[in-house]
């Protein structure tokens, strides 16, 4: 019996060396990593500078593919060097009038717009800020509780009170002990989580909420007829969607409400007149497949295509 042992022992270790021979043969068995950078994407709207400019972003594809010494065989991709543009869909141009991308290497996330130049996304817990003509940077944020418990995932800030940014994910209704939005204070490099004081309990009835100055500006549907723009609480003025085609209803029905800078967009985006603060249905800039970048159409009817 000790002798079988011995016998099963001594093969186990010949095919053991045999092994280690074979691993040092392709190089110790390590992996075999391949990366490489493949095309850019298509382009999506980050936001509008003003009644002529549109900011669009894409970022590079990448492929690393693994080949494991026994054979295995894995990929992974995603894309990189984010890269902002800035066109002109008034007029049709040879290409963006700026341009300029990140040099990271995964990257790859959707860019927000926060003011008429500055661009954002999420570096982490932190925040990666853009502003045209200048290199992007990280703002360290630390976060911290006022008066509720549970937060939530941001994906839209704002222009707010005070030289500050409202910052809110959905979540303007919730109840109870819950978070309804944050502030953002870029110069103490805070996100404060907060419930809305009775001041601003009305823009819970909001789709999408800002200030400019001392006014608070609400986006709000009014069924599926109206969009409605409030300042302050007050009703200022109205679209009445429903004359549009039935097609074109349709679409708006089932699109979001938001500010994008000065703009808004609800399937067609239309300007806000900063001196009288009106709703304008002209231009209409309407993306063929919001948020993807490809078609405007001017006050004349004319497509304007990228």
């Amino acid at each position: 019996m000790k002798n079988l042992l011995k016998k099963f022992e001594i093969e186990g270790l010949l095919a053991l060396l045999a092994l280690a021979f074979a691993c040092v043969g392709m190089w110790g068995c390590s992996d075999r990593v391949e990366f490489k950078w493949v095309g850019r994407g298509s382009m999506s709207i980050a936001g509008f500078i003003d009644d002529s400019l549109v900011v669009a972003y894409d970022c590079r594809g990448w492929l690393e593919t693994t080949e494991t010494w026994n054979g295995g065989y894995s990929e992974d991709e995603s894309c990189g060097h984010d890269r902002l543009l800035v066109y002109n869909y008034r007029v049709q141009e040879e290409g963006p009038r700026w341009s300029d991308s990140l040099t990271n290497e995964r990257g790859g996330y959707r860019w927000f717009q926060l003011t008429d130049s500055i661009f954002w996304r999420w570096e982490g817990k932190n925040i990666l800020l853009w502003k045209i003509d200048e290199t992007a940077h990280e703002a360290k944020i630390s976060r911290k509780n006022e008066g509720c418990l549970h937060t939530f995932e941001i994906d839209r800030m704002h222009q707010w009170l005070d030289n500050s940014f409202i910052a809110f994910g959905g979540r303007l209704m919730a109840e109870g002990d819950s978070c309804q939005y944050a502030v953002l204070d870029t110069i103490a490099g805070t996100l404060t989580f907060k419930r809305l004081s009775d001041d601003l309990e009305w823009i819970k009835e909001c789709d999408d909420v800002r200030a400019w100055d001392d006014d608070v500006y609400c986006l709000k549907r009014d069924g599926l007829d109206f969009l409605r723009l409030l300042v302050n609480y007050k009703n200022m003025d109205s679209i009445l969607v429903g004359s549009i085609s039935f097609w074109d209803s349709l679409t708006i029905s089932l699109a979001p409400l938001s500010f994008y800078g000065n703009m808004f967009y609800w399937a067609y985006v239309n300007s806000v007149d900063s001196e009288k603060w009106k709703i304008k249905l002209n231009p209409n800039i309407r993306p063929l497949s919001f948020p993807s970048f490809g078609e405007f159409i001017d006050e004349k009817k004319k497509v304007i295509s990228y």
